[in-house]
């Protein structure tokens, strides 16, 4: 078994070797939760769920960070008398978090908030401090920032030199020794809520984008981790910063750094900024959720997907003659259940998670289950549908027949018992963790969903509330 991932630092194709064969570690940036979300942050999640889902395949446990940014100018601003920023963070964030359960993107194992790291990113700049790579703003003003000449790596991720890159753009400038200087720190502004403030050693403020990533990924990954993820247009500035900070403050940080492909609209980025964005509960209402994932996951997670009028129909008949055959094989004798995955389709998400490649798989095993029907072989059908269930599995299209829409109420039932579970055991872990912090916000999102959670000698058992 060699799993190869294309490094968006070495611009090319690494064997993928993880520090510990028995616990891969990901971190993935999450959303900024300024407003909804539309289909390009749901299918950067989907692409980085299925590589989890792969490496789960491969190494048994993946430990899958996701962060969620609570704080920023764009929350700020958007904040309004009647919804403070805090609480347009959290109600943005329960409508990422609902695109994704409708698409079967599983929880991560750790979901955490920025605002909840703040000693963390204290520490972080002050180490930066020491070793020269930071300074505080001679004005007064309370801003900290980095000192990008002074790191000889930076601009090792994107490839460019300093004096190629724009100025930084996320902090005001003042008080900068190179206009590429980005903010660790931003002191706080008179027009700005009291309650976006924090107290700190160089005055208060609030912390900057890309220093949450850095605190946020060695709190609960370490020092060193396996997997940086994020969309392609994270590479630069956001993700370039978060190395330099981290490197320069002595961590080993990611050794490999793995990009999605953006969604586009004629070619052009899907985007808020823009203003050519189909939100995600616009894309999802009244589709079959399978159809919805198979659409945005059937292309290679590296390549841009340009959404078409076509792109539903497509995976609509996709998944139907999958289930066509599901239902058949079903009804012709006993199910085998899982079996493993043809070497074929293994050797296709080896390369790079090569979903295009694996989903021929995935369909010339349906075309031959349905030879072998035709003919009688019912051995042949039923070591088909083994291999064609442990397939849907492993990409997670695996509630056939009868998913979604007015689908079966026992598969529903089924899959929303998975789903809290993983839950439940999340809970649990961080509760062994002494993460009270975080246990409690698990129960908190399981509360708003309408489900109640009962403690008892034989374990945590749940019920929906009503």
């Amino acid at each position: 078994m060699t799993i190869r991932l294309y490094d968006t630092r070495a611009q090319l194709l690494r064997d993928f070797v993880p520090l510990d064969s028995s616990n891969v570690t990901m971190y993935v940036c999450g959303p900024t939760v300024q407003s909804g979300p539309h289909i390009g942050h749901v299918r950067a999640a989907l692409s980085f769920d299925i590589l989890r889902r792969w490496l789960a395949h491969r190494f048994g446990r993946v430990t899958f960070v996701r962060n969620v940014t609570d704080i920023d100018d764009k929350i700020l601003a958007n904040a309004t008398d009647a919804e403070p920023w805090w609480a347009l963070a959290y109600r943005m964030e329960k409508e990422f978090t609902a695109a994704y359960a409708a698409v079967g993107i599983l929880p991560p194992t750790y979901e955490p908030r920025a605002t909840g790291f703040i000693p963390q990113m204290h520490a972080l700049i002050a180490e930066l401090v020491e070793r020269g790579h930071a300074y505080a703003a001679p004005d007064g003003s309370g801003d900290v920032y980095f000192d990008v000449r002074s790191w000889p790596d930076y601009g090792s991720l994107t490839h460019q030199g300093v004096d190629a890159m724009e100025p930084a753009a996320d902090a005001d400038p003042r008080g900068k020794r190179n206009p590429q200087d980005f903010a660790l720190w931003k002191g706080a502004k008179a027009d700005e809520p009291a309650d976006a403030v924090w107290p700190s050693p160089w005055g208060a403020g609030r912390p900057g984008w890309h220093l949450e990533c850095s605190a946020m990924s060695k709190r609960y990954l370490g020092a060193e981790f396996d997997i940086h993820g994020g969309g392609l247009d994270l590479r630069f500035p956001h993700h370039e910063n978060e190395l330099a900070q981290s490197t320069a403050a002595g961590d080993g940080f990611a050794r490999y750094w793995v990009h999605n492909g953006l969604v586009t609209v004629g070619g052009q980025k899907m985007s808020k900024s823009l203003g050519n964005f189909t939100l995600a509960s616009d894309f999802l209402e009244g589709v079959d959720p399978l159809v919805a994932r198979y659409a945005l996951a059937a292309a290679h997670y590296r390549s841009s997907l340009d959404l078409g009028e076509s792109t539903l129909a497509e995976a609509e008949a996709a998944l139907g003659r999958i289930r066509g055959f599901v239902e058949r094989a079903q009804r012709s004798g006993d199910d085998l259940g899982a079996g493993a995955v043809p070497e074929a389709f293994a050797a296709a998400m080896d390369d790079d998670l090569g979903v295009p490649q694996a989903l021929a798989v995935l369909h010339e095993t349906v075309r031959a289950g349905n030879a072998a029907l035709d003919r009688g072989d019912a051995h042949g059908a039923r070591q088909a549908l083994a291999e064609v269930t442990a397939m849907t599995a492993v990409l997670g299209i695996d509630e056939i027949p009868g998913a979604g829409v007015g689908g079966d109420a026992d598969a529903a039932a089924s899959a929303l018992d998975a789903l809290v579970q993983t839950m439940i055991d999340q809970r649990s872990q961080a509760r062994a963790d002494k993460d009270w912090a975080g246990a409690d916000r698990i129960r908190d999102a399981i509360a708003a969903a309408g489900i109640t959670l009962e403690d008892t000698p034989d374990g945590t058992h749940w019920s929906i509330d009503g």
